[in-house]
């Protein structure tokens, strides 16, 4: 192996390593239902992808107060919400785009993927998933898309 591409083998994996480091350091803290199983699901995925997760069971009035106050438009609401490192997350939101959102830290509220779609994390059922986006949620309430993942 030359040792260009050595180099390039060791700052790729220097990346990884890094990039694994940051989600570990990181505490994700979801409120939710104390009932919702796909919350749990999604939690899982967020340890699986190495970070830390606090989660509290509130009733639903709570919940949808703690939306309210964190600026996510009753449009773009799912059944859980979450904070992380100031941005919120709302609802079914892969893990690598958070740790995008971590690492570009755009002036917004956070993310959210509204409803609860077929096939986002927590939500798998086999094979199926439908189509959605997660929308980056700006400070002025405006979205736009900041990832698409296709239906299966």
């Amino acid at each position: 192996m030359s040792d260009r591409r050595a180099t390039r083998l060791a700052a790729l994996a220097c990346g990884l390593l890094m990039s694994t480091a940051v989600s570990a350091a990181t505490v994700v803290d979801v409120i939710k239902g104390a009932s919702c199983g796909c919350c749990v699901a999604w939690i899982e995925t967020l340890e699986e992808a190495g970070f830390s997760v606090t989660s509290e069971d509130v009733a639903q009035g709570a919940l949808v107060q703690a939306k309210m106050d964190a600026g996510i438009p009753a449009d773009l609401a799912s059944c859980h919400t979450a904070k992380v490192d100031g941005y919120v997350i709302e609802g079914h939101v892969p893990a690598r785009e958070i740790e995008r959102l971590l690492d570009e830290r755009p002036d917004a509220i956070g993310l959210a993927v509204p409803g609860m779609p077929l096939g986002s994390p927590g939500m798998e059922y086999g094979d199926e998933a439908d189509a959605y986006d997660v929308l980056l949620v700006k400070a002025d309430g405006t979205t736009e898309v900041y990832a698409s993942y296709p239906a299966r």
